[in-house]
């Protein structure tokens, strides 16, 4: 397993703390640590991935900021053309050798959080979901999207994109939605449970058709995480290590360690699985001395719960 961690796409402090803690492999995910540039040509993917090698780091997977929409997923007038230049994109990240694309299906609102100031572990503040709350909330303005729609659109794309993805060599990990719940304000969820997965996976036939295996969204889908992980085997495509207290319509996330998840239990899974890509932890609280500005990402609680995954690989050889 490779440990990773979402590093900005300029180098900063944070490039120089993981090539300190020993994490050689980044995941670009610039919408999640605050970025909102979109690397998609091929310059810029060229530029990308150069600055980090020369650096001595390399580029494991890209994630969430990929050229697609609810255009593609709803099956909208203009997916064709979306397809087309996510092909390209495909094609542009095979010829660069980064190895793994992390997409989700979730139209409209996709990651929901009720609270991102829950107080935890030595007053060190975490995020969480209530759906109760949500229940008074108005309907989303693309409001109401039926679950037909998403399977059609997505079973559309994968028809399309994964023969390409094996001719690039970059696979596709699909990340479950965040909650996974049926519904969120009108507009329904498609990937949501294992048996859902199992569905998406026999639409395409093949392991570069896999998965984001989020180990706090399966643990709210009331799974047990070491048998998913047995369970999906060379499908697994990419691993977020984190865990969540509660299920899907009600949970807290939690310390990597001090979680119901047997965490050694699952990296063990992984272990008998011969999994070799990128993990990165999730979803981490924040600590004392930094703002909450941008919840469940911040730079201490990362590299504290890195220094438990890699404690628990080394206890696992």
């Amino acid at each position: 397993m490779e440990p990773a961690l979402i590093l900005p796409p300029d180098r900063d402090e944070r490039w120089d703390l993981a090539k300190q803690i020993g994490v050689e492999t980044a995941v670009v995910h610039t919408l999640e640590i605050g970025d909102g540039s979109r690397p998609w040509k091929y310059e810029d993917l060229l530029e990308l991935t150069q600055t980090f090698r020369e650096y001595g780091i390399d580029v494991g997977v890209i994630e969430g900021c990929v050229p697609i929409s609810d255009t593609t997923r709803l099956g909208r007038d203009g997916r064709d053309q979306e397809i087309d230049r996510f092909k390209q994109y495909l094609r542009n990240l095979g010829e660069l050798d980064v190895p793994v694309v992390a997409y989700d299906w979730m139209a409209g609102k996709r990651w929901a959080r009720t609270s991102t100031a829950i107080p935890t572990r030595g007053g060190s503040l975490t995020t969480g979901y209530d759906d109760e709350l949500m229940q008074g909330a108005p309907d989303q303005e693309i409001a109401p999207i039926d679950a037909d729609e998403l399977w059609e659109g997505l079973e559309y794309f994968l028809n399309e994109v994964v023969p390409v993805a094996e001719e690039a060599g970059v696979k596709l990990a699909l990340h479950p939605d965040d909650p996974p719940i049926d519904s969120l304000r009108g507009v329904d969820r498609i990937v949501t449970s294992p048996a859902n997965y199992d569905r998406v996976m026999e639409m395409y036939d093949s392991e570069y058709n896999g998965i984001t295996l989020g180990q706090g969204n399966f643990a709210a889908m009331g799974a047990d995480i070491p048998e998913m992980i047995r369970h999906f085997d060379e499908r697994i495509n990419f691993v977020h290590f984190r865990d969540v207290e509660g299920n899907n319509r009600k949970f807290v996330e939690k310390w990597h360690d001090d979680g119901p998840t047997d965490m050694h239990a699952c990296i063990e899974a992984y272990r008998d699985i011969g999994f070799e890509g990128p993990v990165r932890v999730d979803h981490v609280p924040t600590m004392a001395t930094e703002e909450n500005s941008n919840p469940g990402y911040m730079t201490l609680g990362r590299l504290y719960a890195t220094g438990y995954l890699k404690g628990l690989l080394e206890a696992t050889e």
